[in-house]
C-alpha cells in the first residue's frame, strides 16, 4: 500500500474508528458498572488503558511511517 493511501486510511480510522471505539468503551464500562456496581477508579483506568492498547494493535502497521516524508 502506498503512503498516500495509508495516510488517507489512517485519517479515516482516526476520524471514524476512534470515536466509535470510545463510545463502545463507555458502553462497556457502563455495563460493568450496572453488573458489578461502581468500580474503583484504578480498575476503571486499567479498563480504559487496556481498551486503548487493544484498539491500536490491529492498526500498528497502518500508522507506522505516516509522519515520514514521501520518498
Amino acid at each position: 500500500m502506498d503512503l498516500r493511501t495509508r495516510k488517507r486510511l489512517s485519517l479515516l480510522v482516526l476520524c471514524l474508528g476512534l470515536p466509535a471505539w470510545i463510545i463502545l468503551s463507555l458502553i462497556l464500562t457502563a455495563w460493568l458498572d450496572d453488573r458489578f456496581g461502581r468500580l474503583p477508579v484504578l480498575v476503571e483506568l486499567a479498563v480504559f488503558v487496556g481498551l486503548g492498547i487493544v484498539w491500536i494493535l490491529p492498526f500498528r502497521r497502518l500508522f507506522r511511517g505516516i509522519g515520514k516524508a514521501e520518498e
